[in-house]
């Protein structure tokens, strides 16, 4: 049996990564453990980018569903007196990739990083000289507050942003007759998990199938450091079946390879 990988980023996410793997033999499955929506936002409500030096995106879905509100308020530019953010070259490509910010200057830590996250990002930041005075940070509706307390305690005004909504996906019955399938096969696939929520939803779909001893013994591939101790401690994973890797698709699908 060929090796098996379950991507569960949400839509839209996983299709690069996916054609890679299936040309290198492996059976992939694109299962987005959660559904994204644009948060709704009256146009007087909704922060404007001109009024910040630097707006910060958590991802590429971050910048789509911004984008869609800015689209909704009338707004057709990005104004180049706004620095962009991202937390790697992954999401900043996907910045790129939207067409809003071919004027803009972005700064992103770089693929030689040692991890594409919140802190590489504020590393990138004080390495740029004197930080921005008002910062954007563009999330879903729930999002890790450690860049935003570091740029408080710095000084920097903060405003966090909720661009998008983030729900569990519930997988249907092929879904669930795979998962059974690979049980009875004692397949191991090797899952890839980018966040606390998609982890809790994958594992209640899991749970939902009869499953979850079984999903135990699989292999996963995490993105953060705290994703593995999440994994260990609150999912009883074993230790060794984890691997934390940086979130560009070049850095997992050598992980994939090698895991």
């Amino acid at each position: 049996m060929s090796e098996i990988a379950v991507l569960t980023r949400p839509e839209g996410n996983n299709h690069a990564l996916a054609q890679r793997l299936s040309a290198a033999g492996w059976q992939v499955r694109d299962w987005p453990a959660l559904v994204l929506a644009t948060q709704s936002c009256e146009p007087d409500q909704l922060p404007r980018p001109q009024a910040y030096d630097l707006a910060v995106f958590v991802s590429g879905n971050a910048a789509r569903h911004y984008l869609a509100q800015l689209r909704a308020a009338g707004v057709t530019a990005w104004p180049s007196s706004c620095v962009v953010g991202t937390v790697g070259p992954g999401s900043a490509a996907a910045v790129r990739a939207t067409g809003w910010f071919d004027g803009a200057t972005l700064v992103h830590p770089g693929p030689t990083a040692p991890s594409h996250d919140s802190e590489a990002l504020w590393d990138a930041l004080r390495q740029r000289g004197p930080l921005p005075r008002r910062v954007l940070i563009v999330r879903g509706t729930q999002g890790r507050d450690w860049l935003a307390e570091q740029l408080r305690g710095a000084g920097v005004e903060v405003l966090p942003h909720a661009a998008y909504l983030r729900a569990p996906a519930q997988w249907g019955d092929a879904e669930m007759a795979q998962l059974r399938a690979w049980r009875d096969q004692d397949a191991r696939p090797a899952w890839l998990l980018t966040s606390g929520e998609g982890i809790a939803a994958v594992r209640a779909n899991v749970v939902r199938a009869g499953v979850l001893p079984w999903w135990r013994g699989c292999r996963f591939l995490v993105t953060h450091p705290a994703l593995a101790t999440r994994m260990v401690s609150e999912e009883g994973i074993a230790q060794h079946a984890i691997s934390v890797h940086v979130s560009d698709n070049d850095a997992l699908f050598e992980a994939f390879v090698a895991a």
